[in-house]
């Protein structure tokens, strides 16, 4: 017999705890940036990480399809958005190419997560 945990919270979702991790990962690398940094990419990086988790949690919270859908599709779009940030501060000299593929190769993963959580409602 197969042992299915039953998701009773959006904690219990990968995708919502890979997207924490990818949250605790994007704070720990912008303690690093410059000071003159903290009210623009770093709030910036920070609240668009933030929103990944949040809009999961939402969209868990919702009941109807189209609202989950309307809550997930907010999270990717802030995960595009970390991913871009994470671009411009590697640009920028703010981490470095192993900082940034750490990022990036979680950030990928959860975008598929989502995608797949997207697409599984959408059937």
């Amino acid at each position: 017999m197969e042992n299915h945990t039953k998701i009773q919270n959006f904690t219990d979702l990968i995708v919502w705890q890979k997207s924490h991790a990818l949250v605790l990962d994007v704070y720990k690398l912008t303690k690093k940036f410059p000071k003159d940094e903290l009210f623009g990419l770093v709030s910036q990086l920070r609240r668009a990480a933030v929103s990944i988790t949040s809009n999961i949690a939402e969209g868990f919270g919702r009941f109807s399809e189209k609202e989950k859908l309307h809550f997930y599709s907010f999270s990717y779009g802030s995960l595009l958005e970390v991913n871009n940030q994470i671009l411009v501060a590697k640009d920028l000299g703010y981490m470095s190419e192993e900082e940034k593929q750490k990022v990036v190769m979680l950030s990928i993963e959860v975008g598929k997560m989502l995608q797949t959580l997207m697409a599984r409602i959408k059937c």
